[in-house]
């Protein structure tokens, strides 16, 4: 174990996210409604943590193998949350607990979108500004972002990439050098943040707002700058846009990269050349998982709007359809902002939107879950096994798309929904040992597992009621999700540090 090059990582790592302390530092200036000195104090300690780590391990300069890089990613993650939470425990009016600082840190940088702050509207600026950067930061994950740089300081990049990327294949790369493929996804990122905003804004959102919420929808992160979320705006295009962005963020961003135009740099006998490659849109609709994702949505919305109708659970049609079409794309792409309290809803709803949220959004994406494509996996695999037994001498592969898979991706389908379900058995019974009740043990379990934020019972809008224990079990199943269990789970593999 390379661990002297392992710390020289973590080192830069976290010199570089102690810049993004800056930004809300600049904007408590320019509001001056406070939270200045907490962001400067959270800078110069973050730097300072980044340059002891790198300063004594800079010479060290060794390949990494894969067993590093998973100890890199999960390392990164925890020690970037612990870092993240500094301002928020900075002695000032605004001062958190160290467990709620920590708490509101890793559910914004792994995009769960959970909380225990009230009264949001009355923070100021910089804070506001914060929860919603760290979500952004963590949607795409600030690991691949670091791929791209770390090249250029002597460190190769594929062990990361293939420990941070979610879903089952990761050994795909959409160009033939990692580092061109983290700067692609970042890109495609950025791009879809700025027009995200600029929808906001000219639907009437301020440009605070609609930067922050750009931010946490892109990142399928849930983050608002108000207490009641996209409630607070009376206006049926806001929660209209949001659902247009969430679903775009739902898709593998590898279909936006083949679906969208972009420019090649070739060097021909010593010349640097440019070409452009015309994208598709049929490239989204010959992917089967883009296919079972819009299919999912769709009825899902459907079922929602149809019983809120039947119900009439608001008084205006319009509304039950904007609320059902909205509630049903957030919770189910696990990005959990509200329009209104859904827990309260008829009959079965706030039950089908949570389990909704156990399959989240497309392998490849921003949203949390099992991941469309493992859902659509298992249920191939359960038509096989049943036509096994009508034909117990019939050959029958499971296929995606037009390819028939190796049963080795299969298995490791189920090696994950297996692994998955027992850690969700595992997590609600600590909760219930907390002392949460079953119902909201359950809801508690399923909104940090699936990186979704909102629960049921008492977690159904915040977790303020979570004991001190609660909150450490949620962060645990937080990174959990946020890595997709293996990530985190081989480190505790005896045969893992024997290697």
């Amino acid at each position: 174990m390379q661990v002297r090059t392992i710390l020289r990582i973590l080192g830069l790592l976290v010199a570089l996210f102690s810049v993004t302390m800056l930004p809300p530092a600049v904007l408590a200036y320019f509001y001056q409604d406070g939270g200045g000195w907490a962001f400067l104090s959270a800078f110069i300690v973050s730097l300072l943590i980044g340059f002891f780590l790198w300063y004594p391990n800079r010479l060290f300069k060794r390949d990494l193998k894969t067993r590093e890089g998973f100890v890199i990613v999960v390392l990164f993650w925890v020690v970037l949350g612990t870092v993240g939470a500094i301002p928020f425990w900075m002695p000032d009016e605004h001062t958190l607990s160290f467990t709620d600082s920590m708490f509101e840190s890793f559910s914004g940088l792994t995009t769960t979108g959970a909380t225990i702050l009230v009264g949001i509207d009355e923070l100021p600026h910089a804070y506001r500004y914060y929860r919603q950067q760290l979500q952004w930061l963590g949607g795409m994950g600030i690991i691949v972002l670091a791929v791209a740089i770390l090249p250029l300081l002597g460190i190769g990049g594929m062990q990361l990439y293939r420990a941070e990327i979610p879903g089952p294949v990761k050994d795909a790369k959409m160009t033939p050098r990692i580092a061109d493929t983290a700067k692609q996804l970042w890109y495609i990122y950025l791009g879809l943040t700025i027009a995200c905003a600029a929808a906001y804004w000219f639907a009437g959102m301020t440009p605070f707002n609609a930067i922050g919420h750009a931010f946490s929808t892109v990142a399928i992160g849930g983050f608002s700058t108000h207490d009641a979320s996209m409630g607070y705006y009376d206006n049926p295009a806001i929660p209209m846009i949001g659902v247009l962005f969430l679903l775009i963020a739902a898709v593998n961003f590898s279909l936006h990269f083949a679906a969208f135009p972009r420019m090649h740099r070739k060097r021909v006998d010593g010349q640097t050349h440019y070409d452009w490659s015309i994208g598709s849109v049929q490239t989204y609709f010959r992917d089967p998982e883009f296919r079972a994702l819009i299919i999912i949505q769709f009825s899902l919305m459907v079922i929602v709007v149809s019983t809120l109708l039947f119900h009439q659970q608001f008084t205006n049609t319009l509304d039950n359809i904007v609320h059902g079409i909205f509630q049903a794309v957030s919770i189910s792409s696990t990005a959990g902002f509200t329009t209104a309290d859904y827990t309260v809803w008829p009959v079965f709803l706030p039950m089908i939107l949570i389990f909704a949220s156990f399959i989240g959004g497309s392998a490849g994406s921003t949203g949390g879950g099992l991941k469309v494509v493992r859902v659509l996996l298992l249920y191939r695999q359960g038509v096989r096994e049943m036509n096994r037994l009508i034909h117990p001498k019939g050959v029958f592969t499971v296929k995606y798309g037009k390819r028939p898979l190796p049963d080795r991706v299969v298995q490791a389908v189920w090696g994950f929904f297996a692994a998955y379900a027992l850690l969700f058995v595992i997590l609600m019974l600590l909760f219930i040992a907390t002392g949460l009740d079953d119902y909201s043990a359950f809801g508690a379990t399923a909104a940090t597992l699936n990186n979704l934020g909102p629960g049921l019972g008492v977690v159904g809008a915040n977790f303020t009621e979570v004991s001190m224990a609660g909150k450490w079990i949620a962060m645990l199943a937080m990174v959990f999700g946020r890595l997709e269990i293996f990530t985190l789970l081989v480190l505790f593999s005896p045969a893992f540090w024997k290697q």
